[in-house]
C-alpha cells in the first residue's frame, strides 16, 4: 500500500480541536512555546476561550484570526506527526493545501518544529496585515469561460484550483465580485477572509517572508514533497525553498496535486489535522484513491 500524507489548511480549524492532541507526548510543552512566541494563550484560544484576561480589543482572541489559525493548525498537525513517527509510520508523498505546505516540509524532515513556528507566526501575521481584498469560492462552473473571464478582468486571479469542479478566486472585492456574477456556476460563495491571499496582491508579504525564509536552513526532504506552486515531487531543500517562497503570490495546484498522487501510484490520501475537506475533494476528483482522517488520538490506531 503506497501511502501519502495531506494536510489541510485555513478553514479546517474548529474550536476544541486540540483536545484530540493535548495528551500527546510534548504537546503542552509545543502549545507552551507557541503560545510565548505570539504572546498569548493559544491553547484557551483553540478552546474557545479568551486568549487572556485583559479583554484588550487589540490582542486577537478569535481562532478564525489568522493569526491564531495558522499557528493553531500548525501545532495540532505537527503533534499528529510526531506521533505517527512515533509509531514507525511513513508516507511515500507528503502535501498540504497552504499552510499545509509548512506541516508537510515538517514531516518530511525539511526543519524542525520550533523552526515552523517561528515561519508560521511571521507568515500568518504578515497575510493578516494585507488587507484589502476579496476571495469567493466558485462552484460547478465552465472551465474555459471561467478562465477567458478571469482573464478579461484586471485584478482577479484563481488562487485555488482545488478540483475540476471547485475554485476560489482572488482578487481586489470589485473585480472578484465582477467575475462571480459573471461565470455561470452552481454556486459563488465569498470566504471570510482578510486579503487577497495567493495572489500578486500578496507581493509585499511574499517579499517579508522571502527575507524570513533566507535565514531559515532547509534539508533535504526524506520523502518527496509536492509543493502548491508546483507539484512535482521534489526533495531538494533549495528547490523546495524556492517554491514556498512563491506560495503566497502564486495559487494553490491543489486538483494538480492530487493527480499527482494518483500519477505515483498512491493508494490511500491519509489527511492529516481537524477535518475532511481534503478527502472530500479527492474522493470527488480521484475514483479508487482511498482516503483516511487522522484528527486525534482516537485516529491514530487506524
Amino acid at each position: 500500500m503506497a501511502i501519502a500524507w495531506v494536510f489541510p489548511g485555513q478553514g479546517s480549524q474548529k474550536p476544541g480541536m486540540a483536545e484530540g492532541v493535548i495528551d500527546l507526548p510534548g504537546a503542552r510543552e509545543r502549545f507552551d512555546r507557541a503560545s510565548a512566541l505570539l504572546g498569548r494563550d493559544l491553547l484557551a484560544i483553540c478552546a474557545g476561550s479568551e486568549a487572556d484576561g485583559s479583554g484588550d480589543p487589540g490582542e486577537p482572541s478569535d481562532l478564525n484570526d489568522t493569526r491564531n489559525t495558522q499557528p493553531a493548525l500548525f501545532v495540532v498537525e505537527s503533534l499528529l506527526v510526531d506521533e505517527l513517527h512515533r509509531q514507525g509510520r511513513t508516507a511515500q508523498l507528503v502535501a498540504g493545501h497552504s499552510l499545509g505546505e509548512l506541516v508537510a516540509l515538517y514531516a518530511a524532515g525539511v526543519f524542525d518544529a520550533e523552526t515552523g513556528l517561528k515561519l508560521m507566526r511571521r507568515r500568518s501575521e504578515l497575510m493578516a496585515a494585507a488587507g484589502g481584498g476579496a476571495m469567493t469560492a466558485v462552484m460547478g462552473f465552465d472551465r474555459d469561460e471561467l478562465e477567458r473571464v478571469v482573464a478579461a478582468t484586471e485584478g482577479v486571479v484563481i488562487a485555488n484550483d482545488n478540483s475540476a469542479a471547485q475554485v476560489v478566486l482572488s482578487g481586489t472585492p470589485e473585480a472578484v465580485a465582477s467575475v462571480s456574477a459573471t461565470v455561470r456556476c452552481k454556486r459563488a460563495i465569498p470566504l471570510a477572509v482578510s486579503g487577497a491571499f495567493h495572489s500578486p496582491f500578496m507581493a509585499s508579504a511574499a517579499a517579508a517572508f522571502a527575507s524570513e525564509l533566507e535565514a531559515v536552513a532547509f534539508a533535504d526532504a526524506r520523502v518527496p514533497v509536492l509543493s502548491n506552486a508546483d507539484p512535482r515531487p521534489e526533495t531538494s531543500a533549495s528547490v523546495l525553498k524556492e517554491r514556498l517562497r512563491q506560495q503566497m503570490t502564486l495559487g494553490v495546484r491543489w486538483r494538480e496535486t492530487m493527480e499527482g498522487l494518483q500519477g505515483a501510484g498512491i493508494t490511500t490520501a491519509v489527511e492529516i489535522g481537524p477535518g475532511n475537506v481534503l478527502s472530500g475533494l479527492i474522493k470527488r476528483s480521484c475514483p479508487g484513491l482511498g482516503t483516511a482522517q487522522i484528527a486525534g488520538t482516537g485516529d491514530l490506531g487506524q
